[in-house]
């Protein structure tokens, strides 16, 4: 079982930035491939990045790419998500999301997921 704290979210300017937080607790967190996914008013969850349980692997939506970076301390239980020039089309909750094995996209291939952080960024 492991159980997922959000936190960093805020409200930010366009081109500002935030780095997300994604506390783990479980003994196991460094078998867990993890992801971040967001979700806007109206629209469906999507995945935004994810990285493999050693860090050795990370992958990003496209329209991320270059401007978000994941990243993972598995000696702290931690997933970062640090998004730089932020765009007012990033206004979304985000949510990380675990799953032992491999890295994937799919939402609904991984396991437990935290309650979300609210990211609001002004135009």
């Amino acid at each position: 079982q492991v159980q997922l704290v959000e936190s960093g979210g805020g409200l930010v300017q366009a081109g500002g930035s935030l780095r997300l937080s994604c506390a783990a607790s479980g003994r196991t967190f460094s078998s867990y491939a993890m992801g971040w996914f967001r979700q806007a008013p109206g629209k469906e969850r999507e995945f935004v990045a994810g990285i493999s349980w050693n860090g050795g692997s990370t992958y990003y939506a496209d329209s991320v790419k270059g401007r978000f970076t994941i990243s993972r301390d598995n000696a702290k239980n931690t997933v970062y998500l640090q998004m730089v020039s932020l765009k007012p089309e990033d206004t979304a909750v985000y949510y990380c999301a675990a799953r032992q094995k491999i890295l994937v996209t799919g939402e609904h291939l991984y396991d437990y997921w935290g309650q979300g952080t609210q990211v609001t960024v002004s135009s």
